[in-house]
């Protein structure tokens, strides 16, 4: 595992002194003088792209725990951690997953809410809602992580369309506290596709709506 990280960190760095790639195919290092050590973590962000295609290829279970890490690392309301993560390999459950939208991703990976840790320990707060919130940002860390490690990915929507919760969960035989989110579909890829550059003005709004950069 300390040898695995330590690639991984090496391969961070390796991207950093790149530059990447935007969506019109330009190559772009703005405020790369400026983001000194922190340029890595950015060219992860900036050049992670969602992929379908993957190789006939395993993910080891080294990749599989520093990726479940990194998404058990991100923010959650009052520390409730109000996830579950269902980790698929078996080909039958990934081909019932898929749905309309066959895969030939060797892993899948369930990411769930669970409703039951939506209160401090202590009773005195609910959070019935923030869990989605929370799955979230730790389906992003998941995504990036695979990223990092050479992985491919892509978030498949589950929640809030019902009729598919009910059937991812069906499949993974989830108690009715266990919510699937999200399903990420994970492995080495088989395309390349360019980042796209989502970068855009006019969803910026400073001190107030529609307020301008001063």
């Amino acid at each position: 595992m300390k040898k695995l990280l330590f690639a991984m960190a090496a391969a961070l760095l390796a991207l950093g002194a790149c530059t990447t790639q935007d969506g019109k195919g330009e190559k772009s290092d703005a405020g790369s003088d400026s983001l000194g050590n922190g340029q890595a973590a950015i060219e992860n962000i900036m050049t992670r792209t969602s992929i379908r295609s993957y190789k006939d290829q395993p993910v080891e279970q080294e990749k599989i725990d520093i990726m479940l890490k990194a998404a058990m690392a991100a923010p959650t309301a009052v520390n409730l951690q109000p996830w579950h993560f269902i980790v698929i390999t078996d080909k039958k459950t990934i081909g019932l997953l898929s749905g309309q939208q066959p895969t030939n991703a060797p892993l899948l990976i369930a990411v769930c809410g669970d409703t039951d840790k939506t209160t401090t320990p202590d009773g005195k707060m609910k959070l019935p809602d923030f869990w989605v919130q929370d799955v979230s940002a730790a389906t992003e860390n998941l995504l990036l992580a695979a990223h990092a490690l050479g992985l491919g990915a892509v978030w498949t929507g589950v929640y809030p369309a019902m009729e598919r919760v009910s059937e991812v969960a069906n499949v993974l035989n989830c108690p009715p506290n266990i919510v699937p989110v999200v399903v990420v579909r994970v492995g080495y890829p088989d395309e390349s596709p360019a980042p796209k550059d989502k970068f855009k003005e006019e969803n910026i709004s400073y001190n107030k709506y529609g307020g301008k950069k001063e």
